[in-house]
């Protein structure tokens, strides 16, 4: 890692513990704000990825896509109620292009149920992340989750 990436490391490593943290705290609407305007979150299998297939479970072109989504989780979506823990590794600066850091870290979801405290493995994967140093502190200008498996057990309400 290069000095430069250094000193960004810890502001970067923040930022990925605040997304997991605000969805785990259910204070999902705040994500949005992590991402910048014309930022990217994307879902999809790493399946799909490795084969070039465009298929993802969740595109939110903007931050305004993003939380137009996280409004219909909240008002419209029908679902039995459950919570998230994020457990997140291997956060690193892997690169860099035109100021945008290149990152990856990995992630484990388990889901615990609300009404009968049921918990599983949800998902894991891979985040393909790009971070922009802004002078409001760093943002995501993409935020790519790689799940591991193909499919995602049920439906996918709560952003990962």
């Amino acid at each position: 890692m290069s000095a430069q990436h250094d000193q960004h490391f810890r502001a970067v490593e923040n930022l990925i513990y605040e997304w997991a943290r605000a969805i785990d705290e259910d204070r999902v609407e705040a994500i949005a704000a992590l991402l910048l305007p014309d930022g990217r979150y994307t879902v999809q299998s790493r399946f799909n990825h490795d084969r070039g297939l465009p298929m993802a479970i969740i595109d939110a072109r903007s931050a305004a896509q993003l939380r137009d989504r996280i409004k219909s989780m909240r008002v419209a979506n029908i679902y039995e109620p459950h919570h998230y823990r994020h457990i997140l590794s291997g956060v690193q600066i892997v690169g860099e292009a035109d100021g945008v850091l290149q990152v990856r870290s990995n992630y484990l979801v388990v889901r615990t149920m609300s009404l009968d405290g049921d918990m599983a493995i949800f998902s894991t994967g891979q985040c393909h992340d790009e971070v922009l140093i802004t002078p409001e502190g760093p943002r995501f200008k993409k935020r790519l989750f790689l799940y591991d498996s193909r499919i995602i057990e049920t439906l996918l309400v709560i952003p990962l």
